[in-house]
């Protein structure tokens, strides 16, 4: 099925030029005039992405992020004949996930929506549940609070992204060099060991018996993995 996409622009040219090409290209493409009418279109249509101009009459672009961001979840990419960057910025800060400066070419611009909703289908697929639970240990991802049997756990940010990975998949036995890429980032040249250290201060914190794991467990010539 095609995805949706709602272009809002004031200029019927435009307007006309980039529905058209973008229909060429395989989606559903509908039009508004400024940000109030691509208010009502976007209740109506649902859209799966939006295109928005910025400088519009009646309801400009920041204003419809604004109002938008109340009601819906379709990534916007913004497009603008402002220079500044604190302009773009300021949309990126409201809410847009990318930003296009006018003049534009048709074929990046139809790249750069097929490259957002990649991201957001990702992002949907991926999506971890925010409350993570196993036994007595409950992970809240939104709060970034970590309870045992009830009482409040205080972790480090490293031990906390160790954990919720463990478990987001339990019983998945990881190595030392995921969990280190998990923490630190793929670009991180650290040493694979400096988890041993993560592990033994998380185990103290959330095992009744740190000597004896009852959670997580070493999966010897691997890493670790969490125990159901």
């Amino acid at each position: 099925m095609s995805k949706t996409i709602l272009v809002v622009d004031d200029a019927d040219s435009l307007r006309t030029m980039v529905k058209a090409y973008l229909a060429q290209e395989g989606f559903r493409v509908v039009t508004a005039a400024n940000g109030r009418e691509a208010l009502f279109i976007a209740r109506q249509e649902r859209p799966d992405l939006i295109v928005l101009d910025l400088m519009m009459p009646e309801l400009g672009g920041y204003e419809f992020i604004n109002v938008y961001a109340r009601e819906g979840a379709a990534p916007i990419i913004i497009l603008t004949a402002k220079v500044d960057e604190s302009d773009k910025v300021l949309g990126l800060e409201l809410g847009a996930d990318d930003y296009m400066t006018k003049p534009f070419s048709m074929r990046e611009l139809a790249a750069r929506v097929r490259a957002v909703l990649r991201r957001a289908e990702k992002t949907t697929d991926d999506r971890p549940s925010a409350l993570l639970r196993i036994g007595s240990i409950v992970l809240d991802r939104n709060s970034r609070e970590v309870t045992v049997d009830g009482n409040r756990v205080a972790l480090t940010p490293s031990e906390f992204e160790l954990l919720a990975t463990f478990l987001a998949s339990p019983g998945r036995a990881f190595s030392r060099l995921e969990l280190l890429n998990r923490i630190q980032g793929d670009t991180y040249e650290g040493y694979e060991r400096t988890i041993d250290v993560h592990i033994r201060n998380l185990r103290t914190k959330i095992e009744p018996d740190a000597g004896n794991p009852r959670y997580i467990v070493t999966v010897y010539g691997i890493g670790y993995r969490l125990v159901a």
